[in-house]
């Protein structure tokens, strides 16, 4: 599985209209309704939020990956927000958050929501690349400087 194979130009929104982690996420989850990519925004945004809940999806370096399963889609889904100010999202590294990736899965494919969750940690692990899109101005840059990289995807 490739992430550019569920990731479109419209699942991109820079800047994010949001600047709190709860409406980051209800914004990201609108956007995939948006696309009609899931049926029940409000079953994942129920999921997302209570995985975030029990622990922070703020892993560090600017970085957030909010998740959660529901059964309101079909396939694994992932929309990207770039905040205009970098906002608080309880970072696991006390830092604020950049850029924000949420992933969203049907219950039943739990092997390649975590082979997504390792994608995209993998690939913002590059401090080159990372600087590169949190620099990003436009939905577009973000999409080809992901293109870019679609072999690590």
């Amino acid at each position: 599985m490739n992430l550019m194979d569920i990731l479109t130009p419209d699942g991109i929104r820079v800047p994010l209209a949001s600047t709190e982690k709860q409406a980051v996420i209800d914004e990201l989850v609108d956007l995939l309704v948006d696309q009609g990519k899931v049926r029940d925004g409000t079953a994942l945004k129920e999921a997302v939020w209570s995985r975030e809940q029990t622990r922070t999806t703020g892993i560090g370096a600017g970085l957030a990956i909010p998740h959660g399963k529901c059964s309101g889609l079909d396939n694994l889904a992932i929309a990207i927000g770039k905040p205009a100010d970098s906002i608080d999202f309880e970072a696991l590294d006390g830092q604020p958050v950049r850029l924000v990736v949420l992933l969203a899965s049907p219950p039943d494919r739990t092997s390649d929501h975590i082979q997504a969750l390792a994608r995209i940690s993998k690939l913002m692990a590059d401090e080159s690349f990372r600087e590169q899109i949190y620099s990003a101005s436009t939905e577009s840059a973000v999409f080809e400087l992901l293109k870019t990289r679609s072999d690590t995807l």
